[in-house]
């Protein structure tokens, strides 16, 4: 796998934040010196972004200073799946050796949390709780995805979705359920869509029926939204430099979207939750070519 990714020549990355009113998006930032992806929103009201393997903050309100470098010394290559901690103060990281890390976010040592049993770990989920972490687990690129949750004991448990590809697990608000992106209903390779799954475990509850490919379910942090994207038919995977679409939902009727937000983009688009604090608005990057 190459990493860090980078932009091709004539590309810039522009971070975007649109909301559930009707208002137009808005251009936060862009530059053509960074591939930056996968934005989350602290309790503070910064975006935390990942590009060239390290993490940054922009503050989507005044951006004027510019991307600000999380200092983590120590802290392996970092990729586009990171998730806030719920007490405000640290962000688990994906890394390039494999394994996730918490780190704060001020900046200071990062503690590897996952398990030394030479598999992959992408982390996607943090338990409202903030005591347990849901990642995708893989042998190898391969092999399909398997949903793991890590416990506060250091304990891993298997939740049963089949053996289909499985990726982007990430808590409802309330603790439930965990959604997920599954390849569990796809008649042809790669068609994945949105699913859910209890907690504690259980059959899988289909969200929405599509002919798009549906990556990365994200709920707002009342549970009244949703966020994802979703891919032209016939892709496979969640690729780079594709048209694809940003979709808002009401979680009471993923069938309709309330909004629509083509663009250049695809993986690092909405990797992870970009959801505002007070669930008004969301994040996303678009990676357009001049």
């Amino acid at each position: 796998m190459a990493y860090p990714r980078v932009l091709e020549p004539g590309q810039r990355s522009e971070v975007w934040i649109a909301g559930t009113s009707s208002d137009d998006p808005t251009l936060v930032l862009e530059t053509s010196d960074l591939l930056l992806e996968a934005p989350n929103w602290t309790a503070d009201g910064l975006l935390l972004l990942n590009g060239d393997g390290v993490l940054w903050t922009v503050d989507p309100d005044d951006p004027s200073a510019g991307l600000q470098r999380v200092d983590l010394p120590g802290l392996p290559e970092a990729n586009n799946d990171h998730v806030l901690d719920p007490d405000g103060k640290h962000v688990y990281v994906s890394a390039m050796d494999t394994h996730v890390y918490r780190s704060p976010l001020a900046g200071g040592v990062s503690e590897r949390v996952t398990p030394e049993d030479g598999l992959w770990h992408f982390l996607h989920g943090v338990s409202p709780d903030g005591t347990r972490l849901a990642y995708v687990e893989l042998a190898d690129f391969g092999q399909p995805g398997r949903l793991a949750v890590l416990g506060p004991d250091g304990s891993v448990r298997h939740v049963e979705t089949g053996p289909a590809h499985l990726d982007g697990p990430e808590w409802s608000p309330d603790g439930a359920w965990i959604y997920v992106n599954t390849e569990a209903y796809a008649s042809r390779p790669g068609h994945a869509q949105l699913a859910r799954v209890p907690d504690g475990g259980g059959p899988l509850e289909r969200l929405v029926e599509s002919e798009t490919v549906d990556w990365f379910p994200h709920l707002s942090p009342d549970g009244s939204h949703a966020t994802y994207i979703a891919f032209p038919a016939g892709t496979e995977g969640h690729p780079a430099d594709l048209d694809v679409e940003v979709r808002l939902v009401s979680t009471a009727d993923w069938t309709t979207p309330l909004r629509r937000f083509p663009l250049f983009g695809g993986q690092g688009t909405l990797n992870v939750n970009s959801w505002s604090p007070d669930s008004r608005r969301f994040a996303f990057v678009a990676y357009p070519v001049s």
